[in-house]
């Protein structure tokens, strides 16, 4: 079985998944990407110092281009992120299998003024006849295109799948967390609301809670959260860190007990919510984030309505009120990701799909 995953650049985000889809296929398996990744990025650590065997990079040569053209036409199956329509034109025509990878489509909502041109040109790039099905990497990217009369029984449950790592004694690892620490991250952009963990520090305060709250990430609302850090009276609790490399923030989530995700509905996955679940954290985590309702369930984490501030402090409160209950929150999340919502598992489960499409043209879908 050949299959090309195609996207814009490979990160570290899609490493895991890729390698374990080598693991499977050995040379039958490439990513195809198809542009650079930017300073910007690599600068956040998202590049890898060793690039795999099976990447391959369309933009490099006229000849490159064409030797990734041939890989998506001869494949059996191809996975398209974030890449240029014109790469599939042809598959899609002769009726190759394609998989969308997609987060949801309307973050901004319905906007019925846009309904037309949108129905048309979904429609038009995927034909009803067409052997295309959709991987969700949000719980919300099928409805989104279920508005559209697009994708009903074509839709699976998909995401994305950073490193797993697996404890020896995931028990010890929780032990060793401090039971009043809370942690963020994310870029200090409006989407990811960096404004909303500073304001339960200052409320946390105020009613004479002790705990250390630390903020990772930078970005252009740098300087208007440590001013509300210095007007709110909260710089003894609350630490900004700045930018990390993605293997430091993985330690700085193995030491924290609380982690909180305040996104709104713009936050199409939000990987950092698999990577807090596995360094076995009591996530809370705004229920618009498109991660959250796939890998959350009440007995593996909290969610809260969006903007429900006082639903989000509540459950807070809660879990430095009662550390077993965080404990088990955290020690659920672990076992969330290392026995189903991993690379590993992800692989093999798109394996049997793929053989599935193919050998019968269909398989269990919403």
């Amino acid at each position: 079985m050949k299959i090309v995953f195609l996207s814009n650049f490979y990160n570290h985000h899609q490493a895991p998944f890729c390698k374990a889809m080598y693991k499977h296929l050995g040379e039958d398996f490439y990513f195809v990407q198809t542009k650079d990744m930017g300073t910007e990025r690599l600068n956040m650590g998202w590049g890898e110092s060793d690039i795999p065997a099976f990447i391959k990079k369309s933009y490099d040569t006229p000849e490159a281009e064409a030797e990734c053209n041939a890989l998506i036409d001869n494949a059996d199956a191809v996975i398209i992120g974030s890449a240029p329509e014109h790469f599939i034109k042809k598959r899609i025509k002769n009726g190759g299998l394609v998989l969308r990878y997609s987060e949801r489509q309307l973050k901004k909502g319905f906007e019925l003024w846009k309904y037309p041109y949108r129905f048309l040109k979904w429609h038009k790039k995927n034909p009803r006849k067409g052997k295309i099905y959709l991987l969700c990497a949000s719980a919300y990217t099928a409805p989104d295109y279920h508005k559209f009369g697009l994708f009903k029984n074509r839709a699976y449950k998909w995401g994305y799948f950073p490193e797993t790592r697996r404890y020896e004694d995931v028990n010890k690892l929780i032990k060793k967390k401090d039971v009043s620490s809370i942690l963020w991250v994310a870029r200090l952009i409006n989407l990811k609301h960096p404004e909303t963990p500073v304001l339960v520090a200052k409320k946390l305060k105020e009613e004479g809670y002790s705990f250390k709250m630390s903020l990772i990430g930078n970005g252009i609302l740098e300087e208007k959260i440590k001013s509300l850090i210095v007007s709110f009276n909260v710089g003894d609790c609350v630490q900004m860190l700045g930018s990390m490399k993605p293997h430091e923030v993985r330690d700085q989530m193995e030491r924290a007990k609380i982690f909180l995700f305040t996104s709104d509905r713009n936050e199409g996955w939000g990987a950092v919510l698999n990577e807090a679940m596995n360094s076995a954290c009591s996530v809370i985590a705004c229920n618009a984030i498109g991660s959250a309702p796939f890998l959350i369930n009440g007995e593996n984490g909290l969610t809260y309505e969006e903007y429900e501030f006082e639903e989000l402090y509540t459950k807070v409160k809660l879990l430095l009120d009662e550390p077993d209950i965080a404990s088990n929150l955290g020690k659920k999340a672990y076992e969330t990701i290392v026995h189903e919502w991993n690379a590993e598992t992800a692989a093999e489960r798109l394996l049997h799909l793929i053989d599935d499409l193919n050998e019968k043209g269909s398989s269990d879908a919403y």
